[in-house]
């Protein structure tokens, strides 16, 4: 058996190795997903169903294939972190204890051990090989059977047909996504897109102003100035301000991912209902009718009558 040294400097490689290749493999996945994801959609919009539930199968068994690499990847990415610990003090390479399975990496040595043969990622089953001559076949005998892997792992290799609510369960949340209605559920818009089926203060208001301004014009010209002013006013006062105005939080909180455990996830962040509940209470709080400085703006006879009193 080679020195202690060669077996963690040759493990080492592997492990970058594996967590390179698996991470190449997971955006090639992901990739491949998409676009059977976007033909579902085409099929339930073209109301072919039945084909649909039949090929959905295949994105599930992808994304269960993606989900596991992601867990053997922080698997190897641990193995390479505690990689000192497979590495014992020159006084104990003689010793009985120097293929001894450390409980800190226990879970994830197995989990490779029993995982790594069921995947195409050769250099993964170069760090099972490396492991099994560490450790001995008696610990890949009982790796094999599932003693010590990770139940995530053993979940994740089950040879099992998609429960029929986690089918409908993918269907539902495809055709919500490509704004396709599918049984009960109409489709949805995205969330963040702008609705531009309505006006935002446009023709409409514009009118109203015209209407209330035609008065003051025919009253004279000072009168018509003084309304345009007030009008010009209100619709600032209505305007709605762009959505990104204002110094940005260099805080940026990504979104679960959907999974095969939860297809459609949201984020809840502590202490959100509270703050919604504080912003309804501000909102629905009477305005204060202030003229000074920081209250309301004041019109033009307000304006007119303090320049008079400040010349007396």
């Amino acid at each position: 058996m080679a020195p202690a040294a060669t077996f963690v400097h040759k493990l080492k490689v592997q492990l970058k190795l594996s967590i390179s290749r698996l991470r190449m493999t997971q955006q090639k996945d992901s990739a491949k997903a998409k676009q059977q994801r976007r033909e579902m959609a085409q099929l339930i919009e073209a109301g072919k169903t039945q084909s649909a539930r039949i090929r959905v199968e295949n994105i599930i068994r992808s994304d269960i294939t993606t989900e596991l690499h992601e867990i053997l990847e922080l698997y190897c990415e641990l193995l390479l972190a505690r990689s000192q610990l497979l590495d014992p003090p020159p006084s104990s390479y003689s010793s009985a204890t120097n293929n001894a399975l450390d409980p800190a990496l226990e879970e994830a040595a197995r989990s490779i051990i029993y995982a790594a043969p069921r995947t195409d990622v050769k250099e993964l089953q170069a760090v099972r090989a490396l492991l099994i001559e560490k450790f001995g076949k008696d610990i890949a005998i009982s790796s094999m059977d599932g003693e010590g892997v990770a139940e995530r792992v053993l979940n994740k290799l089950k040879v099992e047909t998609p429960k029929q609510e986690l089918v409908e369960a993918y269907l539902t949340e495809i055709a919500r996504f490509y704004g396709v209605p599918y049984g009960d559920a109409p489709a949805s818009e995205e969330e963040d897109g702008d609705d531009d089926d309505e006006p935002s203060g446009g023709v409409a208001e514009e009118a109203e102003g015209e209407e209330e301004l035609e008065p003051a014009l025919k009253a004279g010209p000072a009168a018509g100035k003084a309304a345009k002013k007030v009008v010009d006013r209100e619709e600032l006062v209505k305007a709605t301000p762009p959505k990104k105005l204002g110094p940005q939080s260099p805080l940026r909180i990504t979104p679960p991912s959907p999974s095969t455990d939860n297809v459609a996830p949201k984020l809840k962040l502590p202490g959100l209902a509270a703050a919604k509940a504080k912003a309804v209470e501000v909102k629905k709080a009477p305005a204060k009718k202030d003229s000074g400085p920081g209250g309301k703006i004041p019109d033009v006879d307000e304006l007119a009558r303090r320049f008079a009193e400040l010349k007396r």
